[in-house]
Protein backbone atom coordinates (compact mmCIF):
# COMPACT_ATOMS: atom_id res chain seq x y z
CA UNK A 1 0.00 0.00 0.00
CA UNK A 2 1.32 3.46 -0.89
CA UNK A 3 1.89 6.10 1.77
CA UNK A 4 -0.89 8.15 0.18
CA UNK A 5 -3.40 5.31 0.44
CA UNK A 6 -2.21 4.56 3.97
CA UNK A 7 -3.01 8.06 5.14
CA UNK A 8 -6.33 8.12 3.26
CA UNK A 9 -7.32 4.89 4.98
CA UNK A 10 -6.26 6.19 8.38
CA UNK A 11 -8.19 9.44 7.94
CA UNK A 12 -11.24 7.51 6.76
CA UNK A 13 -11.17 5.31 9.86
CA UNK A 14 -11.06 8.43 12.04
CA UNK A 15 -14.06 9.92 10.24
CA UNK A 16 -16.04 6.74 10.84
CA UNK A 17 -15.65 7.25 14.58
CA UNK A 18 -15.92 11.01 14.60
CA UNK A 19 -19.66 11.13 15.11
CA UNK A 20 -19.32 8.77 18.06
CA UNK A 21 -16.69 10.45 20.22
CA UNK A 22 -17.25 13.99 18.97
CA UNK A 23 -20.25 14.41 21.25
CA UNK A 24 -18.17 13.70 24.36
CA UNK A 25 -15.03 15.76 23.73
CA UNK A 26 -14.33 18.97 21.90
CA UNK A 27 -10.91 19.33 20.38
CA UNK A 28 -9.24 21.97 22.56
CA UNK A 29 -8.11 25.33 21.29
CA UNK A 30 -4.37 25.62 21.66
CA UNK A 31 -2.92 28.93 22.92
CA UNK A 32 -0.12 30.07 20.65
CA UNK A 33 2.31 30.49 23.55
CA UNK A 34 1.57 26.97 24.78
CA UNK A 35 2.16 25.47 21.35
CA UNK A 36 5.47 27.28 20.94
CA UNK A 37 6.59 26.25 24.43
CA UNK A 38 5.66 22.57 24.03
CA UNK A 39 7.28 22.36 20.61
CA UNK A 40 10.39 23.96 22.06
CA UNK A 41 10.51 21.40 24.88
CA UNK A 42 10.05 18.48 22.46
CA UNK A 43 12.81 19.83 20.24
CA UNK A 44 15.27 20.66 23.04
CA UNK A 45 14.78 17.26 24.71
CA UNK A 46 14.94 15.24 21.51
CA UNK A 47 17.16 12.46 22.90
CA UNK A 48 15.09 12.01 26.04
CA UNK A 49 11.89 12.03 23.99
CA UNK A 50 13.33 9.39 21.63
CA UNK A 51 14.24 7.15 24.58
CA UNK A 52 10.80 7.57 26.15
CA UNK A 53 9.03 6.82 22.88
CA UNK A 54 11.11 3.70 22.18
CA UNK A 55 10.44 2.44 25.73
CA UNK A 56 6.71 3.03 25.32
CA UNK A 57 6.44 1.38 21.91
CA UNK A 58 8.50 -1.62 23.06
CA UNK A 59 5.84 -2.23 25.69
CA UNK A 60 2.80 -1.75 23.46
CA UNK A 61 2.12 1.81 24.62
CA UNK A 62 1.52 4.53 22.00
CA UNK A 63 4.10 7.27 21.57
CA UNK A 64 1.54 9.91 22.50
CA UNK A 65 2.01 8.95 26.16
CA UNK A 66 5.33 10.76 26.00
CA UNK A 67 3.11 13.83 26.41
CA UNK A 68 2.42 12.77 29.98
CA UNK A 69 6.07 13.39 30.86
CA UNK A 70 5.85 16.66 28.94
CA UNK A 71 2.99 18.02 31.04
CA UNK A 72 4.23 16.44 34.28
CA UNK A 73 7.73 17.93 34.32
CA UNK A 74 8.59 19.60 31.00
CA UNK A 75 11.09 16.70 30.69
CA UNK A 76 13.08 18.13 33.62
CA UNK A 77 14.65 15.22 35.54
CA UNK A 78 15.29 17.50 38.52
CA UNK A 79 11.71 18.80 38.76
CA UNK A 80 10.19 18.67 42.26
CA UNK A 81 6.52 19.47 42.86
CA UNK A 82 4.93 21.01 45.94
CA UNK A 83 3.77 17.47 46.82
CA UNK A 84 7.40 16.28 46.62
CA UNK A 85 6.85 14.35 43.41
CA UNK A 86 10.18 14.08 41.62
CA UNK A 87 11.71 13.61 38.17
CA UNK A 88 10.40 13.64 34.61
CA UNK A 89 7.56 11.29 35.58
CA UNK A 90 6.88 13.05 38.91
CA UNK A 91 6.91 9.98 41.14
CA UNK A 92 6.07 10.36 44.81
CA UNK A 93 8.10 8.15 47.14
CA UNK A 94 5.01 6.00 47.76
CA UNK A 95 4.30 5.49 44.05
CA UNK A 96 7.96 4.70 43.33
CA UNK A 97 8.11 2.26 46.24
CA UNK A 98 5.25 0.22 44.75
CA UNK A 99 7.55 -0.63 41.83
CA UNK A 100 10.78 -1.03 43.77
CA UNK A 101 12.22 2.31 42.66
CA UNK A 102 14.32 3.94 45.42
CA UNK A 103 13.76 7.66 46.16
CA UNK A 104 16.93 8.72 44.34
CA UNK A 105 15.94 6.61 41.32
CA UNK A 106 13.14 9.04 40.60
CA UNK A 107 15.76 11.48 39.27
CA UNK A 108 17.14 8.84 36.88
CA UNK A 109 15.58 9.19 33.42
CA UNK A 110 16.29 5.58 32.48
CA UNK A 111 15.11 3.90 35.68
CA UNK A 112 12.08 6.13 36.19
CA UNK A 113 10.94 5.65 32.59
CA UNK A 114 11.03 1.87 32.92
CA UNK A 115 8.91 2.13 36.06
CA UNK A 116 6.56 4.64 34.40
CA UNK A 117 6.00 2.19 31.54
CA UNK A 118 5.09 -0.54 34.00
CA UNK A 119 2.75 1.79 35.87
CA UNK A 120 1.06 2.93 32.66
CA UNK A 121 0.55 -0.66 31.49
CA UNK A 122 -1.11 -1.56 34.78
CA UNK A 123 -3.37 1.49 34.71
CA UNK A 124 -4.38 0.82 31.11
CA UNK A 125 -5.18 -2.81 31.85
CA UNK A 126 -7.53 -1.55 34.57
CA UNK A 127 -9.15 1.50 32.93
CA UNK A 128 -8.85 0.58 29.22
CA UNK A 129 -8.25 4.08 27.83
CA UNK A 130 -5.38 6.54 28.03
CA UNK A 131 -7.45 9.55 29.10
CA UNK A 132 -8.53 7.83 32.29
CA UNK A 133 -4.96 6.60 32.76
CA UNK A 134 -3.73 10.22 32.71
CA UNK A 135 -6.38 11.16 35.27
CA UNK A 136 -5.47 8.20 37.51
CA UNK A 137 -1.78 9.02 37.23
CA UNK A 138 -2.58 12.45 38.65
CA UNK A 139 -5.07 11.74 41.42
CA UNK A 140 -4.65 8.03 42.10
CA UNK A 141 -6.69 4.92 41.42
CA UNK A 142 -8.79 5.32 44.57
CA UNK A 143 -9.99 8.73 43.44
CA UNK A 144 -10.90 7.40 39.99
CA UNK A 145 -12.66 4.35 41.42
CA UNK A 146 -14.79 6.53 43.70
CA UNK A 147 -15.71 8.79 40.78
CA UNK A 148 -16.68 5.77 38.68
CA UNK A 149 -18.80 4.48 41.55
CA UNK A 150 -20.62 7.79 41.99
CA UNK A 151 -21.31 8.22 38.28
CA UNK A 152 -22.02 4.52 37.63
CA UNK A 153 -19.97 4.82 34.44
CA UNK A 154 -16.44 3.99 33.30
CA UNK A 155 -16.51 6.85 30.80
CA UNK A 156 -14.31 9.79 31.74
CA UNK A 157 -16.86 12.16 30.22
CA UNK A 158 -19.42 10.82 32.72
CA UNK A 159 -17.33 10.77 35.92
CA UNK A 160 -14.89 13.68 35.47
CA UNK A 161 -17.17 16.05 37.45
CA UNK A 162 -16.40 13.98 40.56
CA UNK A 163 -12.63 14.51 40.17
CA UNK A 164 -10.49 17.29 41.67
CA UNK A 165 -10.09 20.40 39.51
CA UNK A 166 -6.35 19.77 39.41
CA UNK A 167 -6.95 16.42 37.74
CA UNK A 168 -9.42 17.64 35.12
CA UNK A 169 -7.06 20.52 34.31
CA UNK A 170 -4.23 18.00 33.98
CA UNK A 171 -6.26 15.96 31.51
CA UNK A 172 -7.03 19.13 29.56
CA UNK A 173 -3.31 19.90 29.36
CA UNK A 174 -2.75 16.39 28.02
CA UNK A 175 -5.44 16.87 25.37
CA UNK A 176 -3.79 20.15 24.35
CA UNK A 177 -0.39 18.45 24.14
CA UNK A 178 -1.81 15.67 21.96
CA UNK A 179 -3.44 18.27 19.73
CA UNK A 180 -0.08 19.97 19.29
CA UNK A 181 1.62 16.67 18.42
CA UNK A 182 -1.20 15.76 15.99
CA UNK A 183 -2.28 12.78 18.07
CA UNK A 184 -5.65 13.98 19.36
CA UNK A 185 -7.64 11.83 16.92
CA UNK A 186 -5.64 8.72 17.82
CA UNK A 187 -6.31 9.43 21.50
CA UNK A 188 -10.03 9.73 20.83
CA UNK A 189 -10.05 6.46 18.91
CA UNK A 190 -8.51 4.76 21.91
CA UNK A 191 -11.06 6.40 24.21
CA UNK A 192 -13.82 4.40 22.51
CA UNK A 193 -12.35 1.22 24.00
CA UNK A 194 -13.93 2.22 27.33
CA UNK A 195 -17.21 0.80 25.98
CA UNK A 196 -16.81 -2.67 27.42
CA UNK A 197 -19.37 -5.31 28.25
CA UNK A 198 -19.35 -8.93 29.32
CA UNK A 199 -21.23 -11.99 28.14
CA UNK A 200 -21.12 -15.61 29.36
CA UNK A 201 -19.96 -18.31 26.99
CA UNK A 202 -21.27 -21.82 26.62
CA UNK A 203 -19.18 -24.75 27.72
CA UNK A 204 -16.25 -25.23 25.40
CA UNK A 205 -12.56 -26.03 25.42
CA UNK A 206 -11.96 -22.53 26.84
CA UNK A 207 -12.39 -23.70 30.41
CA UNK A 208 -9.81 -21.20 31.64
CA UNK A 209 -11.87 -18.30 30.23
CA UNK A 210 -15.37 -18.35 31.74
CA UNK A 211 -16.38 -15.06 30.07
CA UNK A 212 -15.71 -12.82 27.11
CA UNK A 213 -15.09 -9.09 27.13
CA UNK A 214 -15.93 -6.83 24.20
CA UNK A 215 -14.65 -3.59 22.74
CA UNK A 216 -15.63 -1.69 19.61
CA UNK A 217 -13.33 -1.64 16.59
CA UNK A 218 -13.64 -0.01 13.20
CA UNK A 219 -13.70 -1.77 9.85
CA UNK A 220 -10.08 -0.69 9.35
CA UNK A 221 -8.85 -3.53 11.59
CA UNK A 222 -7.60 -6.62 9.77
CA UNK A 223 -8.78 -9.62 11.80
CA UNK A 224 -5.91 -11.82 10.64
CA UNK A 225 -3.46 -9.25 12.01
CA UNK A 226 -5.50 -8.97 15.22
CA UNK A 227 -5.26 -12.74 15.69
CA UNK A 228 -1.55 -12.81 14.91
CA UNK A 229 -0.67 -9.97 17.28
CA UNK A 230 -2.58 -11.31 20.30
CA UNK A 231 -1.51 -14.91 19.75
CA UNK A 232 -4.72 -16.69 18.75
CA UNK A 233 -5.78 -18.48 15.58
CA UNK A 234 -7.92 -16.72 13.01
CA UNK A 235 -10.37 -19.63 13.16
CA UNK A 236 -10.86 -19.09 16.90
CA UNK A 237 -11.23 -15.35 16.43
CA UNK A 238 -13.94 -15.85 13.80
CA UNK A 239 -15.66 -18.49 15.94
CA UNK A 240 -15.86 -15.97 18.80
CA UNK A 241 -17.00 -13.21 16.42
CA UNK A 242 -19.16 -14.84 13.72
CA UNK A 243 -20.99 -11.62 12.75
CA UNK A 244 -18.14 -9.10 13.20
CA UNK A 245 -17.17 -8.80 9.53
CA UNK A 246 -20.76 -8.26 8.46
CA UNK A 247 -21.33 -5.74 11.26
CA UNK A 248 -18.22 -3.74 10.32
CA UNK A 249 -19.17 -3.79 6.64
CA UNK A 250 -22.68 -2.49 7.31
CA UNK A 251 -21.94 0.00 10.11
CA UNK A 252 -18.20 0.71 9.81
CA UNK A 253 -17.78 -0.41 13.41
CA UNK A 254 -18.46 -3.58 15.38
CA UNK A 255 -17.91 -5.33 18.69
CA UNK A 256 -14.86 -7.55 19.00
CA UNK A 257 -15.26 -10.28 21.63
CA UNK A 258 -12.16 -11.86 23.17
CA UNK A 259 -11.46 -14.10 26.16
CA UNK A 260 -11.00 -11.86 29.16
CA UNK A 261 -7.29 -12.70 29.48
CA UNK A 262 -6.65 -11.70 25.85
CA UNK A 263 -8.34 -8.29 25.90
CA UNK A 264 -5.50 -6.48 27.76
CA UNK A 265 -3.09 -7.66 25.03
CA UNK A 266 -5.36 -6.27 22.32
CA UNK A 267 -5.87 -2.94 24.09
CA UNK A 268 -2.16 -2.42 24.64
CA UNK A 269 -1.35 -3.32 21.03
CA UNK A 270 -4.39 -1.69 19.46
CA UNK A 271 -2.62 1.29 17.89
CA UNK A 272 0.10 -0.97 16.49
CA UNK A 273 -2.48 -3.42 15.12
CA UNK A 274 -4.41 -0.61 13.43
CA UNK A 275 -1.28 0.72 11.74
CA UNK A 276 -0.33 -2.74 10.48
CA UNK A 277 -3.89 -3.27 9.26
CA UNK A 278 -3.85 -0.03 7.27
CA UNK A 279 -0.46 -0.87 5.77
CA UNK A 280 -1.55 -4.35 4.74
Amino acid sequence: MSHRNYYIGFIFSLLLLGNIYGQEFTKPLVPEKTEKFYRYLLRENEKVVAFIESSLVANGIPKLMRNLALIESNFDKNAVSSAQAVGIWQFTEEHAKQYGLPPEGRYDVYKSTLVAVQSLRNLYAKYQNWITVVAAYNCGEGCIDRAIGKSQSKKYSAFYSYLPNETTEHVQKFLIACTITDEYEALMMDYKSTDMDFRPIEKSSLTQNPSFVATEISSSFNLEIVAQEIGVTISNLLEWNPSLKEECTEKGIGKLYLPIDKMPDFLLLKSQILLKSLEN
